[in-house]
């Protein structure tokens, strides 16, 4: 399978070519090629009896290479008087047929229809040296010269290093006039370490008949010399196709050299023809381990699927940790999407082969390659098998586990307020079976997860309330939170007032503003005795999912609302007659540039708060899942807190951004109780006969909270 590079380092157009012209000086030619580099391509669109009009020839032995190579009706221009004549001593033995001519390309003296092909190396690129008006007028100019002297049928092959406006200028000219236009990117190799991709860009002249209305721009881009070429449907399509080769030829350059701890470049494998992902790469760097050697140079690590949300492998500190463990050089590590076949272990290996090898640190030995598959135990009390064979210079590849891991997507749905998300059933890191719920826009995070249990043998048929579509053998198991953060949400029971959750006749009222999956209400009507709880839910195909393939049930003590929250609790608050001993936040945000992706910032503007305030029983709790990367934005939301509450209080969720604040509406009980109020809620949840996580503890959860 082809694979096409996606880098998703920040190209940034000035860095890149400040950087490619102060490494270039006086040496232009040298950059785009060596004829043996491009005759491969150049000779599909050159033949021996073509006539070719070799534009700016300077000094290059290109002209001089092709007419040895059987084309002999080279016609050479350039306007350096100097460089023509040089040229005509150089060949007037060698090749008597091969002409010079002093002529400038902006006023070419050739009759229409003179040439079958108009060959460019570098004068495009001399010629568009800059934006301005002018300049460009000069490359329009240039262009339709070309374009008169070619014949219907003709050729304009341009070699060229695609500086965005210089290729925005000729895709522009040519799609206008109807031209198919092909763009070939060349193996080239790096020079002075640097990786510098050069295009031969073929534009072919068309006669359309007059007055041809909607005519199809044919646009296509061959991603390697030997790649076929790849339609594409718009200029912009082509344009960005040829940005991702400059920003992964860009990456490749920085990998050149030690990568800076702490900085971690990341790119994208896809399917060339239908540009899908199917490998996503992060490349860690690390240094060495204590006094001992390292195990090598480069490998390569597979994150089994359904695992790369996992802290150790989805984090930057988690992969940082991983390298260190893994103790290479350079550590490659590599995730794999959905909704594609990768058969086994081997069969990725063969088909990263060759692209893994282009990522590879500078210090790697020049007969290393990639290995073939053996299997051995990874250090650092990690068990990462190593698939490669023993006193082989090869470069290994590791897994957890030693195979691709398990996920099977059970549903696929859209929502017009979150947008395509699937179901996905994976294995988890014990071996545990688990059902996520993951919105596509952005996979890196698991909306909901839920523990699936196998039913019990020996049921009787017949379906039950709780059974999934399809009719597997599979349950959710209600008794189990995933998520580390509903466990705390949980422990915060343990704050209301002494005894309030264990009172005969008396209920707990909660208010929960965020569904998900289900599984944190579930959970509290489930275990919570007398616990009435209402759920308000903004995505009515949210509340479906968790119905259909979360076991969630809705019943006279839990209820759901499809409203937006923040209108819920604003309505509320001004109609008055409303009180709940616990109102809970675990919703997400939408809006992925701010630093805060839980909850969305209108939720915790002071005038909802103080709606949310007013919400509250007396001796009431406002709980908060918040999760905010931006140290000066979680400062002002602590702030606005204290403003509101009586007191606040933090646990932060261990190996994630997840905080849970606890804000009281009146006074709070010492720090140094909660462990024994957890104690003491746990045992009141625990009900004979029905089952409990033994990894839950709501003390130890309790301990770790702080002031905020």
């Amino acid at each position: 399978m082809e694979l096409l590079p996606r880098s998703s380092e920040e190209f940034s157009s000035a860095e890149y070519w400040e950087k490619f012209f102060t490494r270039r000086g006086d040496r232009a030619f040298e950059w785009y090629g060596e004829y043996a580099e491009l005759s491969a391509v150049l000779h599909k669109y050159l033949r021996a009896q073509d006539k070719v009009l070799v534009v700016g020839c300077g000094n290059s032995e290109l002209s001089e290479q092709l007419y040895d190579a059987g084309c002999a009706h080279l016609t050479n221009i350039d306007i350096s008087e100097t460089a023509i004549g040089r040229m005509k001593e150089r060949n007037a033995t060698k090749r008597p047929d091969m002409h010079f001519v002093l002529m400038d390309v902006l006023d070419l003296h050739f009759e229409d229809g003179s040439f079958q092909v108009a060959l460019d190396k570098g004068t495009l690129d001399a010629l568009a040296s800059d934006q301005r008006v002018e300049t460009m007028e000069r490359v329009e100019r240039m262009f339709g010269q070309l374009a008169r002297v070619l014949r219907v049928g003709g050729r304009y092959v341009c070699v060229s290093l695609a500086q965005e406006h210089v290729l925005q200028a000729l895709v522009g000219f040519f799609t206008r006039a109807g031209w198919p236009v092909r763009v070939h990117r060349m193996d080239s190799k790096a020079r002075d370490g640097f990786h510098l991709p050069v295009f031969v860009i073929v534009c072919t002249k068309f006669c359309w008949p007059k007055g041809a209305t909607g005519v199809t721009q044919v646009l296509e881009v061959c991603d390697s010399e030997a790649a076929p070429p790849r339609r594409l449907a718009t200029p912009e399509d082509l344009l960005a196709a040829v940005r991702q080769s400059q920003a992964y030829a860009l990456l490749r350059s920085k990998l050149g050299t030690r990568v800076d701890p702490g900085d971690e470049p990341a790119l994208q494998l896809c399917h060339a023809a239908s540009g899908q992902p199917r490998y996503s790469m992060h490349v860690v760097d690390s240094p060495p381990a204590g006094k001992g050697a390292r195990r090598g140079h480069f490998a390569v690590f597979i994150v089994p699927q359904g695992r790369e949300t996992d802290w150790l492998f989805g984090t930057a500190e988690g992969r940082s940790q991983l390298a260190r463990t893994a103790n290479f050089r350079r550590l490659l590590i590599v995730a794999l999407h959905r909704g594609q076949d990768y058969g086994d272990m081997r069969a990725v290996q063969v088909e990263l082969s060759a692209k893994v090898m282009e990522l590879a640190p500078p210090s790697m030995p020049s007969n290393q390659q990639v290995s073939a598959v053996g299997h051995g135990r990874g250090g650092g009390g990690s068990s990462l098998a190593l698939m490669t064979q023993p006193f082989s210079p090869k470069v290994p590849f590791l897994s957890d586990g030693g195979d691709l891991g398990s996920r099977e997507v059970r549903h696929r749905g859209h929502s017009p307020l979150s947008g395509d998300f699937v179901v996905e059933d994976v294995r988890g890191e014990e071996g545990q079976l688990l059902r996520r719920l993951v919105f596509l826009s952005n996979t890196n995070v698991v909306q909901s997860e839920s523990r699936l249990a196998r039913r019990a043998a020996g049921r009787k048929k017949g379906k039950r309330k709780d059974a999934e579509p399809g009719g597997t053998s599979l349950l959710v198991d209600k008794s189990f939170l995933c998520c580390a953060h509903h466990r705390a949400m949980v422990a915060g029971l343990a704050l209301l007032d002494e005894g309030r959750v264990a009172a005969e006749g008396q209920s707990v009222s909660v208010l929960l503003v965020g569904l998900g999956g289900g599984g944190l209400p579930q959970f509290l009507h489930d275990y919570v005795p007398r616990a009435q709880v209402e759920v308000v839910e903004i995505d009515a195909a949210m509340a479906e999912v968790a119905s259909q393939w979360f076991g969630f049930q809705q019943d006279d003590r839990l209820t759901v609302t499809v409203a937006d929250g923040l209108e819920v609790i604003k309505r509320r608050a001004q109609e008055g007659g409303h009180s709940y001993d616990i109102v809970m936040f675990d919703v997400d945000s939408k809006e992925r540039t701010l630093g805060m992706s839980c909850p969305p910032a209108a939720f915790v503007e002071k005038p909802l708060l103080q709606c949310v305030w007013q919400l509250l029983a007396p001796r009431g709790i406002f709980v908060l899942n918040l999760v905010c990367r931006d140290p000066s934005l979680r400062g002002s939301v602590l702030a606005v807190l204290g403003d509101v509450f009586q007191k606040v209080l933090l646990r932060a969720i261990d190996e994630e951004v997840n905080e849970v604040l606890f804000c009281h509406k009146a006074e709070a009980r010492p720090l140094a109780e909660l462990p024994s109020a957890g104690h003491a809620l746990e045992r009141h949840l625990r009900t004979p006969g029905k089952p409990w996580d033994a990894s839950l503890s709501l003390a130890a959860l309790l301990d770790k909270v702080s002031l905020a």
